[in-house]
């Protein structure tokens, strides 16, 4: 039996590494906009994104001498949790073609309620403290998302954005629940995730056609792939499978909010996007949100 310190040291950790992995996904924006406008095709970036960062979590495992050694049956596993979260990625970015960006961001954001939802279904209930944080976040996100105007919203949209935060719920509830990967590392499952979504992408581009290339032509954008697969790629996943293993997948999700409270800050800092009034209240009963459930945990429930 863990004591209360080992207790509360594994919480601490895990809210950190939770907040770690959204404010590093939420960079996404400061390196793929660019990468967009200089003409780069979607599935060419993720290909480079997925691809680098798995070449850089293998060099470093190889440099740790740590074990890439995993069974079949983990194999199929780790496959399944790089393809969901390849999916996660390939269903909103699909989803902008048919409705706002605003309304895809929110409708996104309805993974902690999957999160809690599939718990409870596994008989693990989020306590009341979470239950509100997930309502509150879910608040701020409305307020966060820039109001759609007069833009046509098509019901295959919405149903690619939902499934993109039913993807990203799943993966994070196997790698919290599933017992066959319990003792595989962080960087081990990582790196089979990453080098899944690579091979995906690569496939989507080669059935496609058009060159590997295209869009890349300066070391400008090559120093962008690598920023987007170190920062809102590797760290994110890494930390995100950390966060997921020490408090759970419920408040590990609440705690993706910091995703768009960076990219918004991101906008306005580096690309000069506005920041209304109405997206300030957001950020705050967001940020409150969060600070409320760290500090009244309620029980350990995951």
């Amino acid at each position: 039996m863990p004591t209360d310190r080992e207790i509360k040291k594994k919480r601490f950790i895990g809210y950190c590494a939770g907040i770690i992995a959204g404010i590093s996904y939420g960079t996404n924006p400061l390196f793929a906009k660019p990468l967009l406008e200089s003409g780069v095709p979607v599935p060419v970036m993720l290909f480079f994104r997925y691809g680098i960062s798995a070449l850089l979590l293998g060099g470093w495992m190889l440099f740790r001498r740590e074990a890439f050694h995993v069974s079949r049956r983990e194999l199929s596993l780790l496959s399944v949790l790089g393809l969901l979260f390849a999916f996660s990625s390939i269903f909103l970015f699909v989803s902008y073609e048919f409705i706002p960006s605003g309304l895809a961001t929110t409708l996104v954001y309805l993974y902690p309620v999957f999160v809690a939802l599939i718990m409870v279904f596994l008989r693990f209930y989020p306590g009341w403290q979470t239950w509100l944080s997930i309502i509150a976040t879910f608040v701020g996100i409305l307020l966060l998302s820039k109001p759609s105007g007069d833009a046509a919203i098509k019901p295959l949209g919405i149903v690619l954005a939902v499934a993109s935060a039913l993807s990203y719920a799943l993966y994070l509830v196997i790698v919290n629940r599933s017992r066959l990967i319990k003792h595989v590392s962080e960087h081990t499952l990582t790196f089979y995730a990453l080098l899944t979504g690579t091979c995906l992408f690569a496939a989507i581009r080669l059935f496609q056609g058009g060159s590997m290339l295209q869009g890349v032509n300066t070391a400008g954008d090559w120093l962008n792939l690598l920023g987007l697969a170190i920062a809102p790629t590797m760290i994110s996943l890494l930390t995100l499978a950390v966060s997921s293993r020490y408090i759970g997948p419920t408040k590990t999700s609440v705690l993706g909010v910091f995703e768009p409270l960076t990219a918004i800050m991101i906008g306005t800092v580096m690309f000069g996007e506005p920041l209304t009034a109405k997206m300030i209240i957001g950020v705050a009963i967001c940020i409150a949100a969060v600070v409320f459930m760290i500090l009244k945990p309620g029980r350990a429930g995951k």
